[in-house]
């Protein structure tokens, strides 16, 4: 009994002498609100790691529609956001969320829809195909989420002179959801679709879907990512952020880009400096 007072009392001795232990090494992070096409088309998947093993930076990715991903950044949840579409992305701007806005690479989108085509889709006028849809009133698959792809699909009918709106609820079917569960919902019900062509391309239930109109300079996708204001919110990872920002507008970044393909085919196309982004 003697023997284990006298322990005891050692113990609590050398506990007030010892310096405390070092605290473990934090975790550098940040965390990018981005759509969901970079994230289902497996980009960050293949970019990121490198990204992480170079700077020690760890990302944690919000994937959204833009329009919800740049809400995220106006709440200050997000240290920097990753979007595609350019109106909103200047709006965020000129709200003061941001102070700079980096271009960083292209795609394009594409109509998807049933191999038979009975609306007569088929083409290189994205404008001509979305009348004929529309006149048909056959089904088509709207994200209906505030997304970039969603943003875009609605100033494609605009640009047709088509207000959908009308065909809400028959022809015209919006899911709030991102670009697979739209994908997948358009291959069940061989509806079409406005798709950006990395998801597209990363798709594996295409079921009979298929490809009816690309290559309108019209549907050009370009992508861009800023840093979430520190002035606004200042939690913000602004050291951490602009480090993962430098690196994608960087040679190693636009590389590593570049380089991401599924069956040969290249998803995304960096164009830092170029006039067009």
């Amino acid at each position: 009994m003697l023997r284990r007072s006298l322990l005891s009392a050692l113990a609590a001795a050398l506990a007030l002498t010892l310096p405390p232990a070092a605290p473990r090494a934090q975790e550098r992070s940040i965390t990018v609100a981005s759509t969901t096409s970079t994230e289902q088309s497996g980009l960050f998947g293949h970019i990121l790691p490198a990204f992480t093993k170079g700077s020690g930076i760890a990302v944690r990715v919000v994937a959204l529609g833009t329009g919800q991903a740049l809400d995220v950044g106006r709440r200050g949840d997000a240290d920097v956001v990753f979007v595609h579409d350019r109106a909103a992305e200047e709006a965020f701007l000129a709200e003061g969320f941001a102070t700079r806005r980096h271009p960083v690479m292209y795609n394009d989108f594409v109509l998807v829809g049933p191999r038979a085509d009975l609306a007569g889709a088929r083409g290189d006028d994205i404008a001509t195909a979305l009348k004929r849809i529309a006149e048909k009133k056959a089904p088509f698959v709207s994200r209906g989420d505030r997304s970039g792809t969603h943003a875009a699909e609605l100033r494609l009918w605009q640009m047709a002179g088509i207000d959908p709106a009308t065909g809400r609820g028959a022809w015209y079917r919006e899911i709030g959801q991102g670009m697979g569960p739209a994908l997948n919902t358009a291959a069940a019900s061989g509806a079409y679709l406005l798709s950006d062509r990395g998801t597209w391309i990363s798709f594996r239930n295409r079921q009979d879907l298929r490809i009816l109109t690309e290559g309108d300079k019209r549907l050009f996708n370009q992508y861009g990512v800023m840093l979430v204001n520190p002035a606004r919110h200042g939690h913000v990872k602004a050291a951490e952020g602009q480090a993962f920002i430098d690196w994608l507008v960087s040679k190693e970044g636009q590389d590593a880009i570049a380089a991401y393909q599924i069956d040969g085919e290249q998803l995304f196309f960096p164009n830092v400096g170029e006039p067009n982004g």
